[in-house]
């Protein structure tokens, strides 16, 4: 007969804690080391201009020129050089809708060239309604 043992063979427990931390410790690992890319957030300085009340609809089409001259339509940047892999990025995103309106965000300091490639190979492709994004001037009378 056994004295002073209450506790029988048969039960058991597991201990979690050690489980617990090991999932916290990798839960934070795949936090801090997880990296958001945000293409349509790039940095991009416009060119200024005046300060006019317009119809400020958001646009169903971007095309960004970077500082570079690397070409974005939408948030996917364009690979390649030159006309036809612009139009092929384009066309893709677009679909057959030519009406759309698109907006030309290029940096400032990109060359004069680079919007031109851009509103050409819009024009090849029939869209005819294009702007280009500026930012208003610091001289703006108001």
């Amino acid at each position: 007969m056994r004295i002073g043992s209450d506790r029988r063979q048969d039960d058991f427990e597991i201990n979690v804690i050690s489980l617990i931390d090991v999932l916290l410790t990798l839960l934070m690992f795949f936090v801090l080391t997880t990296t958001f890319v945000q293409h349509s957030r790039l940095q991009v300085t416009l060119p200024q201009a005046s300060v006019e009340d317009r119809d400020m609809q958001a646009p169903a089409l971007t095309v960004m020129i970077d500082r570079d001259g690397r070409f974005y339509v939408g948030s996917d940047e364009v690979m390649g050089e030159g006309v036809d892999p612009l139009k092929q990025a384009i066309a893709r995103v677009a679909g057959a809708d030519r009406d759309r309106a698109v907006t030309i965000r290029a940096d400032a300091m990109t060359p004069h060239q680079n919007v031109v490639t851009a509103m050409d190979a819009l024009g090849q492709l029939g869209f005819t309604h294009l702007s280009i994004a500026t930012t208003p001037s610091q001289e703006s009378p108001r």
